[in-house]
């Protein structure tokens, strides 16, 4: 692992050198000179569904802040993630790939000996070769072993679960000197108890500092760690990632949060993340930063319909989470950046999570990896409203574990389980509700062939997930 790290940072070094300037606003050179790198921000969240933000059509979850964000930036409404489950999702997001690109199929449990692979160049890495301040806060889900952390891909600083807050901890994870127990855990008992469901560490960098995790306060601490973040990198360029460990379940909300929506529990704790995102407009706007941020809210993936009321909602999309209907990887998203980002628009072009480390690469006056395939675009002219800009994707690509199951091309989605063929035309049948295969043959053929081609590309291509020994 060690040799992989080094070959990785030698590789990202020679990457930064003769590279041309973004020519976008805010990038580009000036008088000669380069001006200040932007600032980006993510916030992701987990399991929420398309429909449960104000201003994606929730009736009932307010969320005045993330409203304000898309009147003051661009509501996406065909945003993807690339997949419908945690684990191969994040992982999409931090390589601009499809997950079985960088064989990433399947949620990591907290026994496993696997995550994403330390020779992957995360968005992280990428940016901390421009000199950005990186940091993670939140679920990460991608490796929990010292050698997957964030610390080892590109974060400089992680805090948070590792993974699911439904799941439990592993007894040889790294216990802090001082860490905080509760419910009458000693080091002792982590070591020769059975760990308890829904009972999860709380990591700081690499070590454990509270178990279990009073995940009642989870979101509140979570928002007020980055909020220092902000803070103490005020002077340089920071890349914050805010992947909040909820709404998955358990759900839990803090006192002040705690039976305030007509949602019940699971829309207590919506509003209490948009509160979050609040709480961070208004530390860029109090320290000057505002102008020169670009902050992206997007899910995972879709809601766990089958928690029913502790569950979000995705309609008007069929499905949601474990599926590649609509509802399983259209996700909510929403970008704002003053003067970069229009205001009060609505984009309906097709883009996805692969696409940011292009995009934020294109940003920060780099390249993307020239030595490995990378799925995603640089969606700049969607975010920054060109005039006529299109769609860079001319298909999409529906992947749920090794499986392929289904492409968008242009308004056309195709969906092949074993033998089900169904043909929809996304532009009239959102909801996907008409199926048209066996009027469209034609059709069905061409796109059949287009998954075919692709799988075979792809696997033939594909590199290997992290394996610790």
């Amino acid at each position: 692992m060690q040799n992989s790290r080094q070959s990785r940072r030698e590789f990202l070094r020679n990457m930064g050198i003769g590279l041309a300037a973004a020519m976008v606003p805010g990038c580009a050179s000036i008088a000669g000179k380069a001006s200040k790198k932007p600032n980006f921000v993510i916030i992701f969240t987990d399991d929420q569904g398309y429909q449960d933000v104000g201003c994606f059509g929730s009736p009932l979850i307010k969320t005045p802040n993330l409203d304000k964000m898309a009147k003051e930036g661009t509501r996406f409404t065909d945003f993807y993630s690339a997949n419908s489950v945690c684990t191969p999702s994040r992982a999409s997001l931090m390589t601009g790939c499809y997950p079985p690109r960088v064989s990433i199929y399947n949620v990591i449990f907290p026994y496993a000996d696997w995550g994403l692979n330390p020779k992957e160049i995360t968005v992280a890495e990428l940016l901390k070769t421009q000199g950005y301040a990186t940091a993670c806060i939140g679920k990460w889900h991608l490796g929990h072993k010292p050698e997957l952390l964030p610390t080892r891909q590109g974060f400089d600083y992680y805090y948070g679960i590792p993974y699911s807050n439904d799941m439990h901890i592993n007894p040889e994870m790294k216990l802090a000197e001082n860490i905080k127990l509760r419910e009458g855990v000693s080091v002792e008992s982590i070591k020769k108890d059975k760990p308890k469901q829904n009972w999860v560490p709380l990591m700081e960098n690499e070590e454990i500092v509270e178990y279990p995790c009073d995940q009642r306060t989870l979101t509140k601490r979570s928002t007020e760690k980055g909020l220092k973040f902000i803070a103490d990198n005020k002077n340089k360029p920071f890349f914050l990632y805010v992947p909040y460990t909820m709404p998955h379940i358990p759900l839990f909300v803090s006192d002040d949060f705690n039976g305030k929506s007509k949602r019940g529990l699971y829309g207590d704790v919506i509003e209490e993340i948009d509160w979050g995102v609040g709480q961070i407009f208004k530390k860029l706007k109090a320290l000057g930063l505002d102008d020169n941020t670009m902050v992206i809210f997007a899910s995972d993936n879709g809601p766990w319909l089958q928690m029913k009321e502790n569950g979000g909602c995705a309609l008007p999309l069929r499905g949601g989470k474990f599926q590649t209907y609509e509802g399983g990887m259209r996700v909510p998203c929403i970008m704002r950046w003053p003067g970069k980002i229009p205001a009060k628009q609505v984009c309906g072009e097709l883009c996805s999570t692969i696409d940011i480390l292009p995009t934020f690469a294109q940003l920060a006056g780099y390249d993307v990896p020239a030595d490995r395939i990378i799925d995603g675009k640089n969606i700049w002219p969607l975010i920054s409203g060109q005039a006529n800009a299109k769609s860079p994707h001319d298909d999409f690509y529906y992947y749920r574990a090794e499986v392929l199951e289904a492409i968008r091309s242009g308004r056309w989605k195709l969906r092949k389980v074993k033998e089900n063929i169904e043909l929809y035309d996304l532009k009239n049948d959102i909801s996907e509700k008409n199926n048209l295969a066996e009027k469209k043959p034609e059709l069905v053929k061409l796109l059949l062939a287009k998954m075919k081609a692709f799988d075979k590309e792809l696997n033939n291509s594909k590199r290997p997930a992290g394996k610790i020994k």
